[in-house]
């Protein structure tokens, strides 16, 4: 045995000798289906013997016989060897986007129609991968691609100065509509416009969850006068219960209204201000395999 050789030194290619030598009963047609030389496998098989302080063969010349010892280590060695195996198996379909895990974080208000078509695709397309989505705010989102918590991020285009460090891809543009009680006086108005919000109570999402949505609104209401937001809510469905308890109207998006259900009034503006633009955020640089078919099936949906 080399000399310093220890436990440490053993290496799969020593099981994988050993077992051949097993099933083969001969070193020389061993070596012949390993294609090493019968020098070179006789040694390496007597320095696993002298390692382990086991006989695990009876040696008659080129002819060899498993003891008790050995046939127990067969056993053992051929379990380590196929867990080995499914773990490079596994490993590459993680590699190839067949397997694995995705966490993605999305707003459902933005998300409702998109994101279901886009899932369905993507487990057409990568069945053995499981989506686990992260219902976030949007600081939560972008905070969790920086971490590593999340892969993607699903949200209304954030502020520059938010993206810091991340990239962001549009998906769908959406028009700007107001949402309200569905008897509320502008509910069956011809025509609707910013300027009939003048002096209406304006309810939106938390100013600490959701910065940019009211960096959004003061955007919207430029040069009129500044929107008053009476409530504020971290959830789409504590917003929609008090719009439709008639405590104020709400600035959203269209497609809002698959959310809210006939609970609301969802209106169109009329001139139309800039639309919502909805899409995805990421870190830099390259992604997963799996990371990318996600894309592919989101960019397919929208």
């Amino acid at each position: 045995m080399p000399r310093g050789y220890t436990w440490a030194d053993m290496e799969l290619r020593h099981l994988r000798y050993f077992v051949a030598v097993a099933e083969e009963e001969n070193v020389t047609r061993a070596a012949a289906r390993l294609r090493i030389s019968q020098p070179s496998l006789s040694r390496q098989i007597l320095d696993l013997e002298e390692e382990l302080q086991l006989p695990l063969f009876e040696h008659n010349g080129k002819s060899v016989r498993l003891t008790e010892s050995g046939r127990v280590f067969l056993s053992e060695a051929r379990a380590v060897l196929e867990r080995v195996a499914d773990a490079v198996k596994t490993a590459k379909a993680v590699s190839s986007g067949q397997q694995g895990e995705l966490h993605v974080g999305y707003a459902p208000s933005l998300t409702i129609k998109l994101l279901p078509r886009a899932l369905r695709l993507f487990q057409e397309d990568a069945s053995g991968v499981r989506v686990v989505l992260h219902d976030f705010s949007t600081e939560e989102m972008l905070n969790g691609l920086r971490e590593g918590e999340l892969c993607l991020a699903l949200l209304k285009r954030p502020s520059n100065k938010s993206l810091h460090g991340l990239a962001f891809e549009e998906l769908q543009r959406f028009p700007v509509c107001a949402a309200m009680n569905r008897t509320h006086r502008l509910a069956s108005a011809r025509k609707f416009s910013l300027h009939s919000l003048a002096g209406e109570r304006i309810i939106g999402y938390s100013r600490t969850e959701y910065p940019e949505y009211h960096e959004w609104l003061t955007s919207l209401f430029l040069p009129l006068t500044p929107p008053r937001i009476v409530e504020e809510h971290d959830s789409s469905t504590s917003l929609i219960a008090a719009v439709e308890a008639g405590r104020g109207v709400a600035l959203i998006q269209k497609g809002f209204e698959d959310l809210a259900g006939p609970r609301l009034k969802v209106r169109a503006l009329d001139p139309a201000p800039d639309p919502v633009v909805v899409g995805f955020a990421r870190r830099k640089g390259k992604l997963s395999s799996v990371a990318e078919r996600f894309i592919a099936a989101l960019k397919r949906s929208s």
